[in-house]
């Protein structure tokens, strides 16, 4: 038959087996409760663990109090009373009875009667991590000096079990941290939308700091459009505007410094739209900054849980988020001027081409008719009139088909009224007349017209190979083959002239930069093959959703 003393020893024994075993926190402390109820014989047992600020309770685990009187009590305590009293001097505490001690606070309706009352600081290396309450032994007498250290030992055994979860959560955020920080890291390489980085950004911080809602607001001339948003209220957040001289937002961008808000109702910068829309009561901002320019800010709005108030944790991991998401916008903006200087840069090469040509063809062939006009006034006799009329009238209609294919390399009207089929038919045409080089079109697009950027991008890129093949190949024949087939436009355009090195060629000489550049805004790609006895092949792939 077991003693008492060996009973206590047991419990003991499998409680500490149990703290090794398990990584879950609750089950190890309703263990611990449960153990120390049955070894000093209390009817009511609790455990409180402190939150990481060691002011108030974060977990509160009972034994002996049925889930009905539970529900009736309602909340559960904060750390106030005697309770308050532990967390403050982390000393053992017994009483005779709790009701006459001056720092009780009494009971909440529904709460059953307790008296006699022993309570165990949580201790480890000197860090407090809560308290073990007793309380009613069941043959009504005080707690002992023997419960005390029995309690005392359990305590000890939570303690581990505190630190160890901890540690444990601490390990497990940190490498969600990290692998939401590689994961933005790495869409920043690959992801060319911005917008679609931003709502990454705002959908992972909002995750590991578990806000309410999260937002990404950018300066749009006189306000803040909030570009993404995560979270409880995104759908109507996304797209709404802020003034940037009358919110807590636009004194961020202007302060270039992180804020929290503990309460929103007590700070008069705060934009009262914004409480209102999402019923928000704190908040946490942060600039994104580049080169100490303020070009944007990052928000987040009610931690979830009993406390909606952010920490400095989530201040600095908010920072984190704020300085990836900045490095997007600007990437974003750096791309975008990039894009638009070559664009710029390419209309200007065209219209140097296309002044060159009019000063020294058109220009030079109404110099011509001015001349010829001269000739008609000073004809001689009414066959040498006639004689300088058709010669006149040759000259006209030379310079018009000029004019006109002038018109067609600027802008093709076919492209825009019949689609890029009927605008590469009269491009062919016209290259015949002008070349003598045969060239086949073969075009396979279907009933369906291409995306207007998609049309302008092939027929640009067809024109410039085409130019090539005047100014390089040599070549006797042409073939243009364009086929449609599962979400993707192939163009082939093919020739029998001279080929080059691609290796030893400058692209940009041939127009290839170029070629390159405008498949690239349209998510496509260009590949060239070429050789002195072949002639030249341009292969030409684009995405059509």
């Amino acid at each position: 038959m077991e003693t008492r003393e060996s009973v206590r020893l047991r419990t003991l024994l499998d409680t500490g087996i149990a703290i090794s075993s398990e990584l879950a926190l609750d089950p190890v402390l309703e263990r611990i409760v449960e153990a120390a109820a049955a070894l000093t014989g209390a009817r009511y047992a609790a455990l409180g663990v402190i939150d990481r600020t060691g002011m108030a309770l974060e977990r509160f685990i009972t034994t002996g109090i049925d889930e009905e009187t539970r529900t009736t009590i309602g909340e559960e305590p904060h750390g106030r009373g005697i309770l308050g009293v532990l967390i403050r001097d982390a000393v053992p505490l017994r009483l005779h009875d709790i009701r006459d001690d001056p720092r009780s606070v009494g009971f909440p309706p529904g709460h059953p009667p307790m008296a006699t009352f022993l309570g165990v600081p949580i201790l480890l290396r000197g860090v407090a991590y809560g308290n073990l309450y007793l309380s009613e032994k069941a043959d009504e007498t005080d707690f002992t000096d023997e419960d005390e250290e029995i309690v005392t030992l359990l305590a000890a055994q939570a303690a581990v079990a505190v630190e160890n979860a901890r540690l444990y959560e601490s390990a497990t955020e940190w490498s969600r941290q990290l692998e939401s920080l590689n994961e933005i890291g790495n869409a920043l390489l690959t992801e060319l939308d911005l917008k679609r980085l931003l709502e990454l950004v705002a959908r992972r911080l909002r995750e590991l700091i578990d806000a309410r809602v999260v937002a990404i607001a950018l300066p749009e001339g006189d306000e803040l459009r909030i570009e993404a948003a995560a979270g409880e209220g995104a759908e109507a957040l996304t797209g709404s505007t802020l003034p940037r001289d009358g919110s807590k937002a636009g004194r961020i961008l202007d302060r270039r410094r992180s804020e929290r808000v503990d309460s929103l109702l007590d700070d008069p910068e705060v934009h009262a739209s914004v409480t209102r829309l999402l019923g928000a009561r704190s908040g946490l901002y942060v600039p994104l900054l580049v080169r100490d320019e303020a070009i944007g800010v990052l928000i987040a709005h009610d931690r979830l849980g009993r406390d909606v108030r952010f920490g400095d944790s989530a201040v600095r991991l908010a920072e984190q988020f704020a300085a990836r998401a900045a490095i997007a916008v600007d990437l974003s903006r750096r791309v975008a001027t990039d894009a638009l200087r070559r664009v710029v840069a390419g209309q200007e090469l065209e219209r140097k081409r296309l002044a060159r040509e009019l000063h020294d063809e058109t220009g030079q062939a109404l110099t011509s008719i001015l001349l010829g006009l001269k000739a008609v006034e000073g004809s001689g006799s009414e066959d040498e009139m006639r004689r300088a009329a058709d010669d006149l009238r040759a000259l006209v209609v030379a310079t018009l088909q000029d004019v006109r294919r002038l018109a067609v390399e600027l802008r093709p009207k076919a492209l825009d009224d019949f689609g890029l089929v009927a605008a590469l038919e009269r491009l062919a045409e016209t290259f015949t007349e002008s070349t003598g080089i045969e060239l086949q079109l073969e075009a396979r697009l279907g009933p369906e017209r291409l995306p207007g950027e998609v049309e302008t991008t092939l027929y640009r890129i067809v024109q410039e190979a085409l130019t090539n093949v005047v100014k390089h190949a040599e070549a006797e024949h042409v073939s243009i083959l364009i086929v449609r087939r599962e979400g993707t436009v192939t163009a082939v355009i093919e020739d029998d002239g001279r080929g080059f090195d691609p290796a030893a060629t400058r692209e940009a000489g041939l127009g290839l930069l170029g070629m390159r550049e405008r498949a690239a805004l349209v998510g496509g790609r260009v590949a060239v093959e070429s050789s002195g006895e072949s002639g030249t092949t341009l292969v030409v792939e684009v995405p059509v959703r």
